[in-house]
């Protein structure tokens, strides 16, 4: 059943309203939905049952944490579905600089992957979401270093305009503010959450947001959840750098500062078990969290059993508070007519005679509710409906303060939203709406189902999207289905059809000429920026940019509204899933695309390869031309393509050659080449990128269709052959082909049964022996390669993996975040620092993101380190690059991110990879290497 929303981000709709009997006041509209299938928990009797609680309470929350996957999602669902609570959450960052378990996709695409997962997941919980406009930067041991890169103003803004913007009672974080809370970035949130409770009530503290729509506002309390890091008698444990410090945590709400454990005020009974969902709020909460893949690689359920979430409260309005409370709102009155606290005391009497009227209502309507019959409360809500659209009318008109009357009239706009949403599950009530072909008719029992249909549409398409609406009882009237687009301008010539019997009807639209693509409204000119611009500054703190196009649908039920709103839909068929409803996306009528996006210039002096592939919505023919730094040419000048159908994407090849005499300086630096099509008149010199994985909503981002060049002094051995074992994805075989090699992507079989001898070197990829069990399996013969001479290359692993002597990754694996944190060469005589190129420090100048990660924390003493590193304050890191000579071979594990250098063309990172690749050509010997021990 896909019944309008309540915690998604809205199309409004505008028109008026008219009873038969008598005007009613105009309602505010609720929020069209963007998930075309809700989850069991969402649908019929137990969908009902939580509008219920919902209705009989106006108690909202919003946590606050670093990144998705911080939540304390049990509780936050407990209180959600198990309390009705307007529960929502601001996540500063979209997780851009984590790991990725799922896929290569990394910094802006793996935010938009965890954007989307994380969406997923509060499917589950049952909030609605909002984000900073902070990017992860990669693992932060202080929150110093998180302040200066993000800006206090910026962090304290972005909270500040959520709190505003959702209007919560009280603030919750999973984080304290200390060292306790390990990532500098989930200390960030900490802090930011109690100053943001003091600031979104000033005025004066950010007067620019109010012309944004939002108004000053004032949580009741805040709370963070008990450290989970040990704090004993040797301090607090900081899982950041694996130290201990001093017990201090700070109150930013007072200032005050203790030096013992926090206490512990707040015990909320997070496992319960609910009869009406049939399992535990934690079982609930454990599947969404595992939806978010990309990070953990898909979670474990987890089993019934009762448990608590311990909360500290760090400030509250709240009087009278004595010993430990089991609810955020103690207190408070979070009952309807507790509304009346908005106002200053005593309240007028109509106010409070309006509030009792509806609370009346809601009270019958529970009383009354059979899950067999939902039908019989439809008359309790319908009369408390109109009482609340009276009394928000009268509110709105009268002589209250300002801002009473615009608190007031939020909170009785939401209990209308609450009481359509309970309305049309009473009355069985459904919309759905998705693109449809031309032959396309409802599918029958037995029927195919709804027809596949394209992801996109491009301005000026003639696209048919079918409405279908459901009414179970029948005791509503379906008044009429319109289309509404996110911009206001028209796709349909008929905006409303009236009157219609037809539970599917069919709408013609045609996407205006001047339409803009669906895309990231936040993006950085580089990942060196650790914020995001933001194109639209309304749409600040949500998800994307607005789906393109709704579908609406109204009902009247004994003359009162109903409004369902659905995101257009279209229907993808995935393999081993089936049918997945995605939304309708705008694409332009050709993209273009540079591959590969980075390369260093060929070291024979050749011309560079350039691909360009145009992709076209339909046919479409034109010509693409490369725009080249001065005095650099391409062969061809120009090159025509000719696209016949969808999908005919076949690279066209240019040859480019730098001027004469250009030098692997850094005087020379960077590079870009960029392609652009003409075609029909229009130029495009973009394409899109469709980011996710099967069975997550994808999402598309566009690149400039471009090429970043460099030029670069490195030597590697002649005539390499290299296999690669591909882990959770990287694009280190991409740089190697800029080094003269093309690797092989050994695959399972390969592995088991192949002569690896007939590889120079194998390279083992990030995180590989988490993802490929088949490692393990045959290392026996990775040994025995390396025994008889290869060289085995093993870039960064999750976990302690095997290896032909010990090699132990610690409980917490130890990484070194600081970019530019000096590197000291241990053996700078080492063959693999010498040969064909000499590593210094200065190869280690100019490094993105971090040095590296999981360096290890014991060896066998077979190895030797070779390189020493660390962050301030951090004891030195000896295993980040080390070597041994099992036999006549190399084996080599590398923590340092290559991966993450190799696509920003820095030098060092590609002189450092053609000498481990060299390892087996080089005149080293067995002898050799064991006097370097």
């Amino acid at each position: 059943m896909a019944i309008a929303g309540l915690f998604l981000q809205s199309v409004q709709p505008a028109h008026a309203f008219q009873s038969a009997q008598q005007p009613l006041p105009k309602p505010s509209s609720p929020e069209s939905t963007e998930v075309a299938l809700p989850l069991p928990e969402d649908r019929g009797s137990a969908a009902l049952e939580q509008s219920l609680k919902r209705l009989g309470t106006w108690a909202s929350l919003m946590m606050i944490v670093a990144h998705p996957d911080d939540e304390d999602g049990a509780m936050v669902t407990y209180e959600s579905r198990g309390q009705g609570v307007r529960a929502s959450q601001l996540t500063l960052t979209r997780g851009e600089g984590g790991q990725n378990a799922i896929s290569a996709d990394s910094y802006d695409e793996l935010g938009v992957i965890r954007t989307n997962e994380l969406l997923r997941a509060d499917q589950f919980y049952g909030v609605k979401q909002y984000w900073g406009t902070e990017a992860d930067f990669g693992f932060s041991k202080t929150q110093e270093e998180s302040f200066e890169k993000w800006g206090h103003e910026r962090v304290l803004y972005d909270a500040v305009l959520a709190i505003r913007r959702e209007r919560p009672l009280v603030l919750v974080a999973t984080f304290v503010g200390a060292v306790t809370d390990g990532h500098g970035q989930h200390q960030v949130s900490g802090e930011i959450e109690q100053e943001a409770y003091k600031a979104a009530g000033d005025p004066k503290i950010f007067p620019e947001q109010f012309k944004l729509g939002v108004r000053p506002w004032s949580p009741r309390g805040v709370f963070s959840r008990m450290p989970f890091a040990p704090v004993t008698g040797k301090g607090m444990f900081d899982y950041a750098t694996g130290k201990w410090a001093p017990v201090r945590f700070k109150n930013y709400v007072t200032g005050e500062v203790t030096t013992s454990q926090l206490s512990k005020d707040v015990q909320i009974p997070s496992g319960s078990y609910d009869p009406v969902l049939g399992r535990g709020y934690g079982q609930i909460a454990r599947e969404g969290w595992g939806e978010q893949k990309s990070q953990n690689g898909g979670g474990n359920p987890t089993l019934s059993g009762s448990f608590d979430s311990e909360y500290h409260r760090w400030a509250t309005t709240a009087e009278g508070l004595k010993g430990r409370q089991t609810s955020f709102f103690a207190g408070m009155d979070t009952s309807i007519t507790g509304l009346a606290s908005l106002v200053p005391s005593p309240a007028p009497e109509w106010l409070t005679m309006g509030l009792k009227e509806i609370a009346a209502r809601v009270s019958e309507a529970q009383k009354n509710y059979a899950a067999a019959h939902p039908e019989t409360i439809a008359p309790a809500l319908k009369a408390g409906y109109q009482a609340t659209m009276a009394l928000r009318q009268r509110v709105i008109g009268s002589s209250l303060a300002k801002d009473s009357r615009a608190d007031l009239t939020a909170e009785l706009e939401l209990k209308e939203h609450q009481f359509q949403r309970a309305l049309a599950l009473a009355l069985g009530l459904d919309l759905q709406v998705y693109t449809t072909r031309q032959s396309g008719a409802p599918s029958g029992p037995f029927g195919g189902g709804i027809e596949e249909t394209s992801r996109s549409v491009s301005p000026g398409d003639a696209l048919e999207v079918r409405v279908h609406t459901g009414n179970a009882t029948g005791k509503a009237k379906l008044e009429r289905v319109w289309l509404e687009s996110s911009d206001g301008k028209p796709w349909a010539a008929d905006r409303g059809l009236r009157n219609s019997p037809e539970s599917d009807v069919t709408i013609e639209a045609r996407v205006p000429e001047d339409v803009r693509p669906t895309e990231p409204y936040f993006t950085r000119p580089t990942i060196e920026q650790p914020f995001y611009d933001i194109s639209h500054q309304e749409w600040r703190g949500r998800s994307f940019a607005p789906y393109p196009l709704s579908g609406w649908a109204e009902f009247r039920y004994e003359g009162v509204p109903i409004l369902l709103g659905e995101t257009v839909q279209t229907m993808q068929r995935v393999v081993g899933i089936g049918g997945v409803f995605e939304p309708l996306l705008v694409t332009p009528k050709i993209g273009v695309k540079v591959t590969p996006a980075a390369q260093i210039l060929p070291l024979d002096g050749g011309p560079l390869p350039v691909r360009v592939t145009v992709h076209a919505e339909g046919p479409a023919e034109g010509k693409i031309t490369l725009k080249l730094p001065e005095g650099w040419t391409a062969t061809p000048a120009e090159a025509e393509f000719h696209r016949k159908v969808f999908g005919d994407t076949e690279a066209m090849l240019f040859e480019v050659k730098p001027p004469s005499g250009l030098q692997a300086s850094p005087e020379d630096g960077l590079f870009v080449l960029k392609a652009v099509a003409e075609s029909g008149g229009h130029t495009f010199s973009s394409g899109w990128q469709r980011v996710g994985y099967n069975g997550l909503r994808p999402y598309n981002v566009y690149h400039r269709a471009e090429m970043k060049a460099r030029a670069v002094d490195v030597k590697v051995a002649p005539g390499l052959r290299v296999g690669y074992v591909m882990g959770t994805g990287d694009t280190v075989p991409d740089a190697m082909e800029g080094l003269g090699i093309r690797p092989h992507l050994l695959t399972t079989a390969e592995l088991f049964s192949s002569d690896l001898s007939a590889w120079d070197a194998i390279v083992i990829g990030i995180r590989a022996y988490s993802v490929r069990p088949e490692l393990g399996m045959i290392q026996a013969r990775l040994d025995a390669y390396v025994q008889a001479g290869g060289t085995l290359i093993v870039q960064y692993q999750s976990n302690t993996f095997p290896a032909p002597s010990a090699l132990v990754i610690g409980r917490i694996a130890e990484r070194v975040v600081d970019e530019n944190a000096p590197v000291k060469i241990l053996s700078p005589d080492d063959l693999l620092m010498t040969t064909p190129n000499r590593i210094t420090a200065q190869d280690f100048n100019g490094w993105v993101e971090e040095r590296g990660h999981s360096f290890l924390d014991s060896w066998d003493p077979a190895f030797t380190p070779l390189t020493e590193t660390a962050d301030p304050g951090q004891d030195p890191q000896r295993g980040g690059l080390v070597v041994a000579h099992p036999g006549k071979g190399t084996y080599v594990y590398i923590a340092y991110a290559l991966h993450r250098q190799l696509p920003e063309l820095v030098p060092g990172a590609y002189r450092l990879l053609a000498n481990l690749l060299s390892a087996s050509k080089n005149a080293a010997s067995p002898a050799a290497g064991s006097e370097q021990k």
